[in-house]
């Protein structure tokens, strides 16, 4: 398998972000759910914050390569059955779960850096506070945090549920594309 997309389908590269970021979100997800649920004598009660801030800053980077990686290898063209409303919404999707995440992840680190320390990752690097002190920094935060949160990761379920639907009900290649199956 080739590391650029072609014109028919992702590359090798492309596929491990997606499937990759997935990954991390649907965990964090479910690590911060679990996590805001711990009192302070619970084992975890750093740990687990600990490690969400770390994931999300390596999520961060991610973003980053993904976002690089896109310029210089644009995704396939979609497939020649999506009409332009399909097209457009597709986009609109992608769009939105990029912002979406950029702006969870700015808001993680609001929260974390509210008072000023910076995010240590798995202790190989720290990532500053640059920003903090804001009025009730880490509470709003904490709220759009929150809500960004939800909505991501509905909108990934239907994400993933529209790619479902191409490929079973529409039978086309949308779907094996990010796995790598299809042909060019």
């Amino acid at each position: 398998m080739q590391w650029r997309n072609s014109p028919h389908r992702y590359g090798l590269l492309s596929i491990l972000l997606h499937w990759g970021v997935a990954l991390a979100v649907f965990g964090l997800f479910g690590l911060g759910l679990w996590m805001v649920g711990l009192d302070y004598y619970s084992s975890w009660y750093r740990t687990g914050p600990a490690l969400h801030k770390s994931i999300g800053i390596l999520l961060f980077f991610a973003m980053l390569l993904r976002v690089g990686w896109r310029l210089l290898s644009p995704p396939p063209a979609a497939p020649a059955n999506h009409g332009a409303l399909t097209r457009r919404g597709s986009a609109l999707a992608h769009g939105l779960l990029y912002l979406g995440l950029f702006a969870l992840m700015l808001s993680g680190y609001l929260i974390s850096t509210a008072d000023g320390r910076a995010i240590e990752v798995f202790g190989w690097f720290a990532v500053p506070a640059t920003l903090s002190g804001l009025p009730n920094q880490e509470d709003v935060a904490g709220v759009v945090h929150r809500w960004l949160a939800w909505g991501l990761v509905g909108l990934a379920v239907l994400h993933a549920l529209a790619a479902l639907k191409h490929h079973f009900i529409d039978r086309d290649a949308t779907l094996v594309r990010m796995l790598g199956q299809a042909r060019d």
